[in-house]
């Protein structure tokens, strides 16, 4: 089996910052991206930032310039630096991981359970 765990989720007031980590674990043979998404009340979940192996990274418009996603692949964790927090930024956010189990295997989706983030004063 393979477990993503996320932390760092808290309030925060506008303007603050928060870290988020998460640590995929498990039977895993190799990992092509990890990355967050999040889903705010009434909305659908959507793509926050991801990283591939070898470090190219993407990011949602709304949050360029503001979040740094960045890879520990000795580890298989994902971080995400979150500054100048907003209160549109509320959600709670998942990780997840496109990963292979084995060499020959298919590349599957895992994703965390989440963490809420909410900003707020």
């Amino acid at each position: 089996q393979v477990q993503l765990v996320e932390s760092g989720g808290g309030l925060v007031q506008p303007g603050g910052s928060l870290r988020l980590s998460c640590v995929a674990s498990g039977s895993i043979f190799s990992i092509v991206v990890m990355g967050w998404y999040r889903q705010a009340p009434g909305e659908e979940r959507e793509l926050v930032a991801d990283i591939i192996t070898g470090g190219s990274t993407n990011y949602a418009d709304s949050v360029k310039g503001r979040f740094t996603i960045s890879r520990d692949s000795a580890n298989n964790a994902v971080n995400l630096e979150m500054n100048s927090l907003k209160p549109e930024d509320t959600a709670v956010y998942y990780c997840y991981a496109h990963l292979k189990r084995r060499s020959a295997g298919p590349t599957n989706a895992y994703w965390g359970q989440g963490t809420q983030v909410t900003v707020s004063s």
